[in-house]
């Protein structure tokens, strides 16, 4: 240990230097300062920036750095007034116009729920949809073209709803579009989950030329056992498909499975609407490959349907008898016709003023009798008048 403090174990190495050896600070601060140590000369300026340390920079393109633009400061580099406008923010065009709506339509006529997904329109676009989906409903048999033209209306205004997509699917079908029909009603099961319209859609594609994709579709959905009804229009389009494909024999089986296997004219039940369906479509088939049993399963089905109605609504069915006395000519009274039925009706004229005296007198002497008796009951009860004596007591 020297001069007090311990001395480190390099000392030895390097040689220990005593304390007293150490410059002093006048000499540390004899050493030149950090700004004297900067290169002799003036350092060169930057192109555009600080001279020599001082000053502001000056704005670009006014001196230093060059312009981009051959001069041209940034400002005139911005498009002209040929630039394209902006896009507007709502690129949806505008809604047809679509047929003219008829007075009768009602939009309290549609079914609550499609009521209630109009909902979230706006009240006058709301009130136009609604009234295009009633047309289209109410016209979808007797023109389905016009209705169809109603339900795109509709769909023009409203295309995100799914009962609006299944109103042109529907409308579409029944006039004959059957790609728009099987898109529209695509998309209508997309958008609402629903898993109906399967035997529509595969009846689309037999129509559309692709009677393979209409037998998938049938075989998938036959193996979700549908009900009844939806069973039968399955069928109907599966035996359709086969006779496009020219199994004639396989849709002959898929029928005659349908109406219980090998059925017989007389002993099908064809009071059902769907069995009397198929029945139809097998006498149909029959005819198609000339089997001599068409013309017996077209008699029983004919007699089954029922009769049309030939009454228009609000019409009323006059019998014939009525009509025959009403066509009959009115002929010209003759002058003894006339005298003696102008005897009768004097007859008749003094027979009822006759017994309009005798009715008059009658109700006279019951006004008299009901006066006479209130008058004595009146009296019997002041006392005035002894009760008579079948009313007193012990008689």
């Amino acid at each position: 240990m020297e001069g007090g403090r311990p001395a480190r174990r390099d000392d030895a190495a390097r040689g220990a230097r005593p304390y007293e050896d150490r410059p002093r600070r006048q000499d540390v601060d004899a050493r030149p300062e950090w700004r004297d140590r900067r290169p002799q000369g003036e350092r060169p300026a930057r192109a555009g920036g600080y001279e020599g340390g001082r000053g502001r920079p000056e704005p670009r393109g006014a001196g230093g750095r060059p312009d981009r633009a051959g001069g041209r400061d940034w400002r005139d580099r911005r498009p002209t007034d040929d630039r394209r406008p902006r896009p507007d923010r709502d690129r949806t065009p505008p809604a047809t116009p679509g047929p003219d709506l008829p007075d009768w339509a009602d939009p309290r006529e549609l079914d609550p729920a499609v009521r209630a997904a109009l909902r979230g329109l706006d009240s006058r676009n709301a009130e136009k949809v609604a009234k295009h989906l009633v047309v289209a409903g109410t016209l979808v048999d007797e023109d389905p073209e016009l209705a169809l033209a109603h339900a795109r209306a509709a769909r023009d205004r409203a295309s995100r709803l799914a009962v609006v997509r299944e109103a042109v699917g529907v409308a579409a079908y029944h006039a004959g579009d059957y790609a728009e029909a099987s898109r529209e009603l695509r998309a209508y099961r997309r958008m609402s989950g629903e898993e109906g319209y399967r035997a529509v859609l595969a009846d689309c594609e037999r129509a559309l030329g692709r009677p393979e994709v209409a037998l998938r579709l049938v075989r998938e959905a036959l193996a979700d056992r549908p009900d009844r009804e939806e069973t039968v229009e399955l069928q109907l389009v599966e035996a359709g498909a086969r006779q496009d494909l020219g199994e004639v024999a396989a849709a002959r089986l898929v029928l005659e499975g349908a109406l219980g296997g090998r059925p017989a004219p007389g002993r099908v039940d064809l009071r059902d609407e769907g069995t009397l369906r198929l029945a139809s479509a097998y006498a149909d088939l029959l005819a198609a490959s000339g089997d001599a049993s068409a013309d017996a399963w077209r008699e029983v089905v004919t007699a089954a349907e029922p009769e049309a109605e030939d009454i228009a609504f609000g019409e009323e069915e006059v019998p014939l008898a009525e009509l025959a006395v009403d066509d009959e000519p009115q002929l010209a009274p003759t002058a003894e016709a006339a005298a003696s039925d102008g005897d009768a009706d004097e007859d008749e004229d003094e027979d009822d003023s006759d017994g309009d005296a005798d009715l008059d007198d009658d109700a006279d002497d019951d006004e008299l009798d009901f006066d006479s008796d209130v008058e004595r009951e009146v009296a019997e009860l002041l006392g005035e008048v002894e009760p008579p004596a079948g009313d007193q007591p012990g008689h």
